[in-house]
This record gives C-alpha cells, structure tokens and sequence, in this order.
C-alpha cells in the first residue's frame, strides 16, 4: 500500500502505461544490495532511493575524502572525514523517506558476503577492484540472484547484467563467462591510479540504475547476455553479444566451485614471503617524536606527490619492483600510500622479490594520519 504522499511522489511513474503501479510496487516491495558508494554508487543510489526501492543495503568501508567530490555526487564537504555509508544513508533519506536504508561500514569478504547477500534480491556492483567483481558474481551465483554490473575506467564504461533468469526460465552469462580469470595482479590500475572523467560515473551509475529498476519491475529488456561499452570521448556506444561458457568452473556443464574463494589470491595479491607488518597513524607519530630512525617511500604517483606529501622519497608502484636497490635494510622503512593499499601491495612485491623483513605499511594511508594527527594538510 502506498500513502498519499508515496503516489504523489511516484505518479509520473505510476500515469506510464508500461509501467504503472503494478511495476511501482515492485519497486517498493524489493530489496538492492549496492557493493561500493563511490563513483558509481552515488549515482546508483540516488536514482533507487528516488525510484521508491523499499530497502537499500549499502556496504562501504571507506572515508569521505576531498579528492572524491567530483565524480562522487552523494556527498558534500560537510560530509569530508565521516563514514561514506552513514553520509549516503543521510543524503538518500533526505531525498525519500519512505524507504529503508541499511548500511555495513565493513569490507565485503568471502567471510561475510553470503550472510550479508543473502536477504536481497537484487545485487548491484560498484566497486573498483577485481577481487570484489568476482566475489560479487560468485555471491550472485551461489545465491541465485541477479548481479547488475558496471565499470569505468578514464573516458570509458561498461554495464551489464549476469546471472539474470528470463521469463523463460533461461539463465544469462555471468561475469566469468566474460573474464574467466582477471589479469595479471598491478597490470590494469583502478580510478585511484589512472584516474576518471568525474561526470562518467554519473553516465553509467545512472544506466546500471536502470538496469537495476528494469530486473525488479520486468519492465524492458534487461541487459543480460549482452555487454554495453561507452566512450566519452568519441561519444560512441557499443552492445557485444554474451553467452554462457560451458567451461565456466561456477555453473558450467562440470562446476568445481561451490563456495566462496580466497579472492585476493585468486587475483594475485597476496604472495607475501614474510607476513605483513602495519603501525597506526598513531604510532607512526611516536616513532618520529622518539626520534626512531626510518625511511619513508611513499609508492603514488607523482602527481599526487606534488598535491600533498610528508617528505620521504617517490617510488611509484609500478617501478617498485625494479628499484629495490633504493630501499633500506638497516632501519625501519615505513611504505605509504593514499589509503594503505598499494602500500600493503608494493610491500608484497619487494618482500617476494628481494626478501625484505624491515618494512611497515602506514594503516590507512596518508588520508588517515592527516586526519588522525589533525594535519594541516589537504585530504586532496
């Protein structure tokens, strides 16, 4: 049942003869599970929220940072240090208070995705990383629910629809299909590393909102089986024809997987050949007030080292592996990073290669200790 105010709210929705208030109960009645409140997110959510989607799940474990205000429209500088989670809660609220909203303020795992996944019908991926794309296909596929997709990358994005059953009861592809295994670990950079045209994310947030209203309602033809591209610069579009791999190891002609994997070995991340040391933001301080004797190798790009940085020498990430020579053996060398991720990455890659047992990721990056030791900084 809707209230008075609901029908006003949907009635240019509700006067559509293709959709009607059948579709719009749909809407109200079904449950989305949005993995990443960034770029692609903030978009994504604010068309479902405003759609009527009656319960949203959102699950994001970071920060609103200064350098995610142009892409990421959800937030605003009031909202720069405070949960992304908790700010989008608010925000999609105050834009339609007739629905739900639940929010994880956690990392999406192998140990948590099937309970957390469970409960929704519809899974929407917006994340940036390749392990979290294929534990959400899995989840999706483990669970029997759709998993409506989408990426970006600089000037250009995809969207898609997987695991998704017609009315025929036919089973779509899903993202294995398309990308049985990811490429090799550091060789395709995320947004933080080669950046993004901040209103692409609006462009495709916005379709896999629509891809997403199209799967609860059956209203359209969902894009499952096919696989749309957009270029922003030459304004051109493509839709390649996808189809089921017989070979695909989660529900091929002989699957040989039934649970949830080790994503991140999976895609190459993690060969550490010592275990992983961290220090707080905290502690980080107290070495430098004690006079601890250290060296910092910040591993961004140099553009990002110009915008703001604590001193300590530029090794990007992808030379690290060739310049280990440069790093120190006889004291503490503490490896930051923006967030603490490819941090924790460069520290893999010179451990394995040269068997370094002095290193130290500064946990969650140079945001965290700018806001943690109130820094005079910009969290760019």
């Amino acid at each position: 049942m809707f209230s008075k105010e609901e029908l006003l709210r949907y009635n240019r929705h509700v006067i559509m003869p293709d959709f009607g208030m059948a579709a719009q109960e749909k809407l109200k009645n079904a449950r989305v599970l949005v993995v990443g409140a960034g770029g692609l997110g903030s978009p994504l959510l604010l068309y479902l929220a405003a759609a009527g989607v009656g319960h949203i799940g959102i699950i994001d474990a970071d920060i609103v940072e200064d350098s995610n205000l142009h892409r990421q429209v959800l937030f605003g500088v009031e909202e720069l240090g405070t949960a992304k989670v908790e700010a989008a809660k608010k925000r999609l609220l105050s834009l339609n208070p007739y629905i739900e909203i639940e929010v994880y303020q956690i990392l999406f795992t192998s140990a948590n995705a099937l309970e957390i996944a469970h409960d929704y019908d519809v899974i929407a991926d917006g994340t940036d990383n390749f392990p979290t794309r294929y534990l959400v296909n899995d989840v999706s596929v483990l669970l029997d629910k759709p998993n409506v997709y989408a990426s970006i990358y600089q000037f250009e994005g995809h969207v898609s629809v997987f695991n998704y059953v017609n009315a025929a009861g036919e089973r779509g592809p899903n993202y294995r299909d398309l990308y049985p295994n990811p490429p090799e670990a550091g060789a395709v950079p995320n947004c933080a590393e080669a950046g993004v045209l901040g209103v692409l994310p609006g462009i495709i947030g916005s379709l896999q909102a629509l891809e997403v209203i199209k799967v609860i309602t059956g209203v359209g033809e969902p894009l499952s089986g096919r696989f749309y591209t957009f270029d922003a610069l030459s304004f051109e579009s493509r839709t390649f024809k996808l189809k089921r791999d017989p070979a695909n190891p989660l529900n091929g002609e002989n699957p040989s997987i039934n649970e949830l994997i080790d994503y991140e070995h999976f895609c190459g991340i993690r060969k550490q050949a010592a275990p992983l040391k961290e220090i707080s933001a905290a502690e980080f301080q107290d070495w430098q007030d004690e006079g601890v004797e250290m060296e910092i190798i910040d591993v961004r790009e140099p553009h990002e080292f110009e915008l703001v940085n604590i001193g300590g020498t530029l090794i990007p990430l992808a030379e690290i592996s060739d310049k280990g020579d440069k790093v120190a053996r006889d004291k503490k060398v503490v490896l930051i990073c923006k967030s603490g991720v490819r941090s924790v990455r460069a520290i893999e890659i010179l451990q394995e290669k040269y068997g370094f047992n002095n290193l130290y990721n500064l946990k969650g990056g140079l945001i965290n200790l700018i806001l943690e030791a109130d820094l005079d900084l910009p969290t760019y």
